[in-house]
């Protein structure tokens, strides 16, 4: 099938741009790694290079268009033994993600989206948090908005709350998740911090030392690494160190691992390192659902909360409950799918590829119970062993690195709670073990892939 060249982002704010050049025509053979355009905005000029190889079918964005969306379809590559009549065969893209509103809303008021018609050996796939009251509204929003309004509730409900980080008042937030908050709550309880995360990453746990509420929010957790000696020797530890009489009730949040075409020093996923460490419980949710339910529950947690979302999910869209007060418990982690065959264990991003995963192996006949762990420390080892009990097979999938990864953990309590049940090797899909390529070509490589996922889940099957 043709693939669609997507108009891509500048930067995390960026919602639309011009298309200055195309660098290539149509008929003209493409390569991985090729430049086809050039895109600029006032602050940036940037080429778009080519992820996939084939033929450019055709250019549906003429050069010289100014105020193209990001995401919008600017051109279809032909596949190799595609023509222009394949053109057709293109799907619509999805519908741009639609822009935030000036003030967190505390619920919407639109009819919820009715999900799609599914297979029927995937009927009743998914299992439903037991938190969820039988025929409550859901409604339809994107992770972003699931995040601010968690904030916004938890603010309203409790004047200890406060949210600080670099550009989270006046900007909106570098990523707008932040957007509203400061006219709403103003300048005491939005607050906007100088680029020092060592600094302020201090002051905000001062702040839950003497029993306020910090959200402190990182622009990206590469950035945090300057503040790691505040969130690891004060936050995580003074609790155990006082002998219980400190408590730290803050939380950590921002984006983590891959975006796009970052380069290595802002694309590192730092799953495993914070969830090594005794005194931190760690978040990583997939869907806006979970965003919004866990960002709630670690904000009332008394413990210090890592919350590591994934800019690449931002603007994806899913049901949330309608409820007045919607908090998923910290911990427990949610089966995304049923299967039998054999188990999927992954959460944030790397369900992308697990679910992709799963709907291909289903084609050939395989059933995959996947799992999102949600929380990765403390860890839901119950829900994966009695899976694997069941299917005899797990594949971990993570972007980060194999070495001393969370699936390395995963594997290891699968071998010490359920050996006797494995039919085979515990397989582990991953990042590569090198720093993230900026090229858009060798960063694609980089990151693990739903193809991946199926191999794997089909070498454990003996498939």
């Amino acid at each position: 099938m043709p693939i669609q060249v997507l108009m891509p982002a500048l930067s995390p704010t960026m919602e639309k741009g011009n298309l200055a050049k195309w660098l290539k025509k149509e008929g003209e053979p493409i390569k991985s790694g090729d430049v086809i355009a050039e895109i600029e905005t006032d602050k940036a000029t940037m080429e778009v290079e080519a992820t996939d190889e084939g033929t450019l079918g055709k250019i549906l964005i003429p050069e010289g268009t100014a105020d193209v969306a990001v995401n919008t379809p600017i051109a279809t590559i032909l596949a190799d033994g595609e023509s222009a009549a394949d053109l057709a065969k293109v799907s619509a893209p999805p519908k741009p993600e639609k822009a935030a509103e000036s003030a967190p809303p505390a619920a919407k008021a639109e009819a919820p989206v009715p999900p799609a018609a599914a297979p029927a050996a995937l009927q009743a796939a998914a299992v439903p948090d037991p938190e969820i009251p039988p025929g409550t509204e859901m409604v339809t929003m994107t992770i972003r908005e699931a995040l601010r309004d968690a904030m916004a509730e938890e603010m309203r409900r409790d004047g200890d709350v406060f949210v600080m980080g670099e550009e989270v008042a006046e900007y909106q937030g570098a990523y707008k998740i932040t957007q509203g908050l400061l006219q709403e709550f103003g300048a005491r309880r939005v607050i906007d911090t100088p680029i020092t995360e060592h600094g302020f990453a201090g002051i905000g746990i001062g702040a839950a030392l003497t029993g306020l509420k910090p959200i402190v929010e990182f622009m990206t957790f590469n950035f945090a690494m300057q503040a790691m000696d505040q969130i690891i020797n004060s936050a995580a530890k003074t609790l155990y160190m006082s002998g219980g009489q400190l408590g730290c009730s803050i939380v950590f949040r921002g984006p983590n691992g891959a975006a796009a075409r970052v380069a290595a020093q802002h694309s590192q996923d730092y799953s495993s390192w914070y969830s090594h460490i005794p005194g931190l419980k760690v978040i990583a949710p997939f869907s806006a659902a979970d965003a919004k339910g866990l960002l709630k529950a670690a904000i009332r947690d008394p413990n210090p909360v890592i919350f590591l979302e994934n800019e690449m999910l931002y603007g994806h869209t899913g049901e949330v409950p309608k409820l007045a007060d919607y908090v998923i418990p910290i911990g427990k982690a949610r089966i995304a799918r049923a299967g039998q065959h054999v188990t999927i264990i992954s959460w944030s991003n790397g369900m992308t590829y697990a679910l992709k995963a799963a709907d291909e192996l289903a084609k050939e006949g395989i059933e995959a119970e996947v799992i999102d762990l949600r929380t990765l420390r403390p860890m839901d080892t119950d829900t994966i062993i009695a899976s694997v009990k069941k299917t005899g097979r797990a594949v971990t999938v993570e972007e980060g690195w194999q070495q001393s990864g969370v699936g390395a953990e995963i594997a290891a309590r699968i071998m010490e709670h359920a050996f006797d049940y494995l039919d085979a090797p515990v397989t582990r899909v991953s990042g590569k073990d090198v720093p993230m390529p900026y090229a858009a070509n060798l960063e694609k490589l980089a990151l693990p892939s739903a193809a991946e996922v199926v191999a794997a889940a089909k070498a454990v099957c003996y498939r």
